[in-house]
């Protein structure tokens, strides 16, 4: 699935103030809608079944030996159910961290594969409640290890949920694993990213040990283990389009808010700025060429002794305008 790992073309790397909300509120409703899902027993029990008949028509049956293997041999089904109960809530989270600080250029694709084989899942769920073999009548021929070690561990009657807590986990979740899923993910991000042998050969060992775990155990069947590898492919083939969608409204969103700023601002610039008029100072009054207003000084250009309302020029205008007044005076 290297279209899910690969790093994108463009784009920054997310910050960590801005991932972990977001983490945070995609698990809180894949964990609340698992339990709003939760669905009838009667139901469930019959999707259960049905899952076994299937498996044994296709002559599929690693489930009961893996079960009498973990419950006769405490050393084997200790460890399981330690496994079981922990580590997809310790593994997923390292491995994303992981990616987000030593493989960044990759991490949001690998994130947004994460999320979205986590809420296929949740529609798995809900479409088709399963009782996992653990909680099928014992003639079924299974044990549940986590309630024969549960003295060992903090887990009770609800698989891997505190003791007195299984109230507060939907049990009959078992198609497809998102155990099995998870865990393959961290396989493959391992397996790609890692440089030492020793990382990549985590990679393939996680995901094989975690089938074997979830089998063993009897809280999974090994159609529940196919359907959670096919949730994680189907989520893998969804990240670009995902990726393309999400910076479409982020873009959108940016123009919106850029339009708003853009348009407050001008509105300030305009309020900001007075508008100029220029003063009537004619008061409606015309002026002929060469007339000066009363009173108005005189530029450099025009001769000394030549101000408007000034004794010479009064004498000059008397004297042009009288006809009558002798030569000597014009």
């Amino acid at each position: 699935m290297p279209h899910a790992t690969a790093p994108p073309a463009t784009g920054r790397r997310p910050r960590w103030w801005t991932e972990l909300p977001l983490i945070a509120v995609v698990y809180a409703l894949y964990s609340v809608g698992r339990l709003l899902v939760r669905g009838d027993v009667s139901t469930a029990v019959d999707h259960g079944l049905a899952i076994l008949r299937l498996e044994q028509a296709l002559y599929l049956n690693a489930e009961h030996p893996l079960n009498r293997l973990f419950t006769s041999t405490p050393s084997l089904g200790i460890p399981a159910d330690f496994a079981y109960a922990s580590l997809h809530y310790l593994v997923t989270p390292a491995v994303l961290i992981w990616m987000f600080r030593r493989r960044a250029a990759a991490y949001r694709a690998a994130r947004v594969w994460l999320m979205n084989s986590t809420l296929l899942g949740l529609v798995g769920f809900t479409l088709m409640p399963t009782c996992p073999p653990r909680l099928l009548d014992a003639s079924h021929g299974f044990v549940d290890t986590m309630a024969q070690y549960s003295a060992y561990g903090w887990w009770g009657e609800g698989a891997s949920a505190p003791r007195g807590l299984s109230g507060m986990t939907n049990q009959y979740a078992a198609m497809p694993s998102l155990h099995v899923g998870w865990s393959l993910w961290c396989g493959i991000l391992l397996w790609r990213h890692g440089r030492h042998p020793l990382i990549r050969a985590a990679g393939i060992a996680y995901p094989l040990i975690t089938t074997v775990v979830v089998m063993g155990t009897a809280n999974h069947y090994f159609l529940d283990a196919v359907a959670g590898a096919a949730v994680m492919g189907l989520g893998a083939l969804l990240v670009k389009p995902v990726i393309r969608f999400a910076d479409g409204v982020k873009a959108r969103l940016a123009g919106v808010l850029a339009g708003g700023r853009k348009q407050g601002g001008a509105s300030t610039a305009a309020a900001a700025i007075p508008a100029t008029v220029s003063p009537d100072v004619s008061a409606g009054c015309k002026t002929s060429t060469g007339e000066r207003i009363p009173g108005q000084r005189t530029t450099s250009a025009d001769p000394p002794g030549t101000a408007v309302g000034g004794t010479a020029a009064r004498d000059a205008a008397d004297a042009d305008a009288n006809d009558d007044a002798p030569a000597a005076a014009r």
